[in-house]
């Protein structure tokens, strides 16, 4: 009887976090199975997904209020990316995880402002906490994701940035300054266009 109550125990915890295979659309932390992919194969993965290649960041001194002063991997392959020198197009930063349940909706609208947009506003995706890259990729692939993917596997912004929860959207200027930091995961296209234009001042 008693091992029942702690198992019964144990599966309310982990629901609660909203781990590995949660539905609940509140935003969730959880970890992933571990990679089945090498590098290879990943590679090859991302290019079939047509993901870009990350975004070249600039040698100029971190602004004030602006991304920490540190370089994440380029999911998939490909240079790594210094985020404090990411600047001269306002950003949209999304954190987001293969095992998290909300990200799997939000990454469609991302998906479409970064077609719709253009040049306007730049989409970095940031897959955090996840051990499990091929599983990310495939997410992106099936989502329609295209724009940059960054891989931070051993939550090395979580503090700098405060992730305290996927997804996590940060808005950056143009001029490098995070202006605004939304914690919920966005619902429509309409509500993630109109926090684009709410901390960034652009439209499609």
């Amino acid at each position: 009887m008693r091992a029942r109550v702690i198992l019964a125990a144990l599966a309310l915890l982990l629901t609660a976090c909203g781990g590995p295979g949660s539905d609940d659309d509140h935003p969730t932390f959880g970890g992933g199975t571990a990679p089945t992919t090498d590098a290879g194969q990943l590679a090859a993965a991302k290019k079939q997904a047509g993901i870009e290649e990350c975004p070249a960041a600039d040698g100029t001194a971190p602004a004030d209020g602006g991304l920490p002063e540190l370089t994440l991997d380029c999911l998939g392959g490909g240079s790594p990316v210094r985020l404090s020198g990411l600047s001269g197009t306002p950003t949209i930063i999304n954190f987001w995880a293969s095992w998290c349940a909300p990200c799997r909706d939000e990454l469609p609208l991302l998906a479409e402002v970064h077609q719709k947009y253009g040049d306007k506003v730049r989409v970095i995706g940031v897959d955090f906490a996840d051990a499990a890259p091929d599983a990310a990729v495939e997410l992106a692939r099936r989502s329609g994701v295209t724009y940059p993917l960054l891989a931070d596997p051993d939550s090395t912004t979580k503090a700098p940035l405060k992730v305290i929860g996927l997804p996590q959207t940060v808005f950056v200027d143009a001029q490098g300054t995070m202006v605004a930091t939304e914690r919920v995961a966005f619902r429509s296209y309409a509500d993630l266009t109109a926090a684009i234009e709410k901390h960034l001042g652009v439209s499609p």
